[in-house]
């Protein structure tokens, strides 16, 4: 039961909520019904020791802590469901204070939270802010030509010439710190592309001029930074030995060429494509540019009180973001911590001025959608469910019983933020 409502400064919120102590003694009664087998008191079989035995023993608090983990969330959740509660907009995880707590009776606890801030907006139209003319150059036809070159490139050995920028070489190598071979500096038939800057310091720029059986000692100082401690900012010998070079060779660019790659009989039908596929990319660029300096310049002219714990929120979000971005490609969140070496916490928090920055952005739409009205109709919304259906490729039955009203009322307001940028940006 939410008891009482106080504003603090900086948007911040403290509830006064009470959990009636029939419900916290029904919350006590489940931890002993699931724990009560990890007792042992003589004169009682495992599993059959009284709870008021227990309690005896232990302490009346024994109980108290799990049985909070039960009753405080839906306390929490149902007084800001309650009819004085249902206006506070919380945008951060609680920090929750026990006031009063004990058998028999009920118990009474702060919860102190950070509230979504009013938003003073200022002008959000006609900002005087055009849209960048697109232009497609010879260059950048010239560009996609040569992306589709390498794309379709052959690779070949070279025998008859000595290594050359953007080759590949096959070499052997072992690398010393004065006398001392160290661990992990050792390999054989190892593949490195010239000029791919994989190696550390000048290594691969020695290679280059040097032919197939060469034996080159190649001298490099370890990065200040490197991550093993021992050769940080040493100096070392790699003692490398060239054993193959291959090269990539590439297409001419003429009618035959375009033909193989595309459905274009000629060169300059293919590069008028071409021309079309960059213009639309551009101008894909340039709308999002705009909408960006739109939004920037429109959330500049508002002003709001951003409580930090909301900052906070939305910088671990960021994180949660990256972290499902990194297991796409098999990794986790810890090893990339690892090898970067930086924390979650860390991250989150050289993350908390970006996170201003979108909760700024989507607070001044919301803002600006409650201004002009917007709402998003059933069939709007409708409209959306089916793109996921159908890119999901389910039906659009089975991806509204999937995702439920909460992510439903997430994707009107989705839609909504998407008008209001219509609006500022038309």
């Amino acid at each position: 039961m939410l008891k009482n409502i106080e504003k603090l400064e900086g948007n911040m919120v403290k509830l006064t909520i009470e959990i009636s102590a029939e419900d916290f003694k029904a919350a006590i009664k489940s931890v002993y019904q699931k724990n009560k087998a990890q007792y042992s008191v003589p004169g009682f079989r495992k599993g059959k020791v009284p709870q008021a035995m227990i309690e005896k023993m232990y302490g009346e608090g024994i109980f108290y802590n799990d049985a909070l983990d039960i009753a405080l969330p839906q306390s929490y959740a149902a007084a800001l469901d309650s009819e004085e509660g249902k206006d506070v907009q919380v945008v951060a995880r609680p920090e929750i204070e026990i006031v009063e707590i004990g058998k028999d009776q009920p118990v009474v606890y702060t919860a102190t939270v950070a509230v979504e801030p009013e938003v003073t907006l200022g002008a959000y139209k006609d900002l005087g802010i055009e849209k960048k003319a697109v232009e497609v150059t010879d260059d950048d036809i010239q560009a996609e030509l040569e992306k589709e070159q390498k794309k379709n490139a052959r690779t070949i050995t070279v025998e008859d010439r000595a290594v050359a920028e953007g080759d590949t070489v096959n070499i052997d190598y072992a690398g010393f710190v004065g006398d001392e071979q160290f661990e992990g500096g050792t390999a054989e038939g190892q593949d490195l592309k010239i000029g791919s800057h994989s190696f550390i310091d000048t290594f691969e720029d020695q290679l280059v001029g040097k032919n197939i059986g060469d034996e080159v000692e190649v001298n490099v100082t370890f990065p200040e930074e490197y991550h093993a401690e021992n050769l940080a900012g040493q100096p070392a010998v790699f003692k490398v030995k060239i054993n193959g070079i291959k090269a990539e060779e590439l297409p001419e660019l003429n009618d035959e060429f375009a033909s193989e790659i595309s459905d274009f009989e000629t060169l300059d039908e293919y590069k008028e494509s071409l021309k079309e596929t960059v213009a639309a990319r551009k101008q894909d660029a340039a709308d999002r540019d705009y909408e960006d300096e739109v939004l920037k310049k429109a959330v500049e002219n508002a002003s709001m009180d951003i409580p930090q714990p909301m900052i906070e929120a939305e910088a671990e979000q960021m994180v949660n973001e990256y972290a499902q971005q990194l297991s796409y490609q098999g990794l986790s969140i810890d090893m990339y911590c690892q090898y970067m070496n930086t924390t979650k916490e860390q991250m989150a928090k050289d993350n908390e001025t970006v996170a201003a920055e979108r909760i700024k952005s989507r607070l001044t739409l919301k803002a600006i959608a409650a201004a002009e009205n917007v709402e998003v109709s059933d069939e709007e919304l409708t409209a959306e469910l089916q793109k996921m259906a159908d890119a999901y490729k389910m039906e659009l039955a089975e991806v509204e019983k999937m995702i439920g009203d909460a992510y439903k009322n997430q994707i009107r307001d989705d839609l909504s933020l998407q008008k209001a940028l219509k609006i500022i940006t038309e």
